[in-house]
C-alpha cells in the first residue's frame, strides 16, 4: 500500500496548482459544499492509483482542489465506508494519501443519528471524542514507521484548538453548535433500539457508520482533526418511525447551507489567525 500511496500522491501533485494544509471530508448528502470552492480542480476517485470507489448514496466520489476564503483546501466529495466491503486499511487509504500529500488539518463531517434526547434532526454537533464499536481498527497489521508509531495515543484524538476555532466560527455565523460523543458501528444495517440504549449508557450522543477509522489514521500520521456531525434523524427506538436512507439525505440537504457557512467561517478564522 505504501508504494500505491506514493504514486497517488504524485498523481494529485501533477493535477493541482498548490498543496493545501487543510482537507475536508464531506459526509452523506453534503457534497454540495464543493460547489463553493474557487478555481476548482476535480479528480475522480476512479482515476487515482489505489483509491477505492465510493459506492454509498450521496457521495459523488471526487477529490476537489480549490480555494475557500482565498485559502487552498482539498475536499473529499464522498468517503469510503467499512460496510462497502473494503478492508478497514483501504477505508483510510484517502487519509494516508492526504497525510503524505502534506495535509496538516483534517475537518471531517458526517450524518448521524441523535442518541442524546436534547438533539433534534438538523442540529450540528462538534465531536469531542468517540467510541469505536466497529469491531475493527485501521492500524491492525504491520506498522509503517514512516506514517506513525506502533501505539499512537488517542487521548486527544480531536484537536482542542481546532474545536475552539470551530466554536468561534459558529458564534460568528449565528449557528448553534453543540458538543457530543460519537459512537461508530460498522453498518450497513441501522442499530437496534437495544443497541441505542446501550450506546446511551456508554455515554454516546451520536451514532454513525464512519469517521472513527479516519480519525484514528489521521492521528497516527500526526494530522490534527476536527469533526462536525449533522443529526439526520432520531436514533432507533426514540420514535415510532422507521429509519431510512431517504430521511438522512433529505435532512442533510436542509443542513448543507448552514454547514457550508460554518466551514467557510472556520477557514476565514484559520487564515486570519
Amino acid at each position: 500500500m505504501k508504494k500505491s500511496v506514493s504514486q497517488c500522491v504524485d498523481q494529485i501533485k501533477d493535477n493541482i496548482p498548490q498543496i493545501p494544509e487543510t482537507a475536508i471530508i464531506l459526509g452523506s448528502g453534503l457534497g454540495a459544499m464543493a460547489d463553493h470552492l474557487e478555481d476548482p480542480v476535480f479528480i475522480d476517485y476512479s482515476s487515482l492509483e489505489g483509491w477505492p470507489s465510493s459506492t454509498a448514496p450521496g457521495h459523488a466520489g471526487r477529490l476537489v482542489s480549490g480555494k475557500l476564503q482565498g485559502r487552498p483546501v482539498m475536499v473529499m466529495q464522498g468517503r469510503i465506508h467499512y460496510y462497502e466491503g473494503y478492508p478497514i486499511q483501504h477505508v483510510v487509504y484517502p487519509v494516508r494519501v492526504l497525510g503524505k500529500l502534506g495535509i496538516k488539518e483534517l475537518v471531517i463531517t458526517n450524518a448521524s443519528g441523535g442518541i442524546n434526547h436534547c438533539y433534534r434532526p438538523g442540529d450540528l454537533v462538534l465531536v469531542g471524542d468517540h467510541i469505536n464499536f466497529m469491531g475493527a481498527n485501521p492500524l491492525i497489521g504491520p506498522n509503517e514507521k514512516e506514517w506513525g508509531e506502533r501505539f499512537p495515543d488517542m487521548s486527544y484524538a480531536y484537536d482542542e484548538k481546532l474545536a475552539s476555532r470551530m466554536e468561534e466560527a459558529a458564534l460568528m455565523s449565528g449557528i448553534s453548535l453543540q458538543r457530543g460523543i460519537y459512537i461508530a458501528f460498522s453498518g450497513p444495517s441501522y442499530e437496534t433500539p437495544a443497541e441505542i440504549r446501550m450506546a446511551r449508557m456508554l455515554g454516546a450522543d451520536l451514532v454513525g457508520m464512519s469517521t472513527v477509522p479516519e480519525v484514528i489514521a489521521a492521528n497516527h500520521m500526526g494530522i490534527k482533526v476536527c469533526a462536525v456531525s449533522c443529526v439526520a434523524n432520531y436514533a432507533a427506538g426514540m420514535t415510532s418511525g422507521k429509519l431510512s436512507e431517504e430521511e438522512v439525505l433529505t435532512e442533510m440537504g436542509k443542513a448543507s447551507d448552514r454547514l457550508v457557512k460554518l466551514l467557510e467561517t472556520f477557514v476565514f478564522l484559520t487564515v486570519n489567525k
